[in-house]
């Protein structure tokens, strides 16, 4: 049992690792976009390899856990929510690339816009990716929840961005093109919020067995 205690552990440990890794990889991609740095943007592609060799890892230790402990109840929860976390997380970090691809191919275009809800709906999806992590390791029902809620956040942020960059497009903007571009970013983040809620509700199934 003792041995089984440490390899939960271990498996907070790593999604804990995975989930830094993940934040770190939204934090560059944003800053990449609000500093139109191409080798920043090139960068955060990079770090959603290693985002993907984490869910290979934790999924070889989850799957152990399963064939050599056969764990019931709540362990069987915990471990069948964090197999399915790593999915939502590993998503997150090919969104995170997917918006650097669209900074690289900008190529430091002088923006039609100054960037203010994008931003923001960044550091949002970094709050809830923070916050359900932390939700799962310290058994946080009631933070597992506010994550689920502030989705809203992110939802209304991504509504005006859409609705600005529309009106940009209908009013002829000679750039409309970039105007598709910011959109498809600001899409992107709405996902990556999406996955976050996700990932909450994965952790109210590890607490309760309901997934709500």
């Amino acid at each position: 049992m003792r041995r089984f205690d440490e390899q939960l552990n271990e498996l907070n440990n790593k999604l804990l690792e995975m989930g830094t890794l993940v934040e770190k990889t939204i934090s560059v991609a944003s800053q990449a976009l609000i500093e139109q740095d191409v080798e920043m943007a090139k960068a955060a592609i990079d770090l959603e390899t290693d985002v993907a060799a984490k869910e290979k890892d934790i999924e070889s230790l989850c799957l152990k856990l399963l064939l050599q402990q056969q764990p019931v109840a709540k362990d069987l929860r915990l471990i069948s929510a964090a197999l399915k976390m790593i999915t939502d997380m590993e998503r997150i970090g090919d969104q995170a690339a997917d918006i650097s691809e669209i900074v690289v191919m900008m190529k430091g275009a002088p923006y039609i816009k100054k960037l203010e809800h994008i931003p923001q709906m960044a550091t949002a999806t970094v709050k809830m990716v923070t916050d359900s992590i932390d939700a799962y390791v310290k058994k946080d029902l009631k933070l597992a929840k506010s994550v689920i809620k502030y989705d809203d956040v992110v939802d209304d942020l991504f509504d005006i961005v859409k609705n600005d960059l529309i009106e940009l497009i209908r009013g002829g903007n000679p750039n409309s093109e970039q105007a598709i571009d910011l959109l498809m970013i600001a899409k992107f983040f709405e996902r990556i919020g999406d996955h976050a809620c996700n990932i909450a509700k994965w952790v109210v199934f590890s607490i309760t067995g309901q997934k709500k």
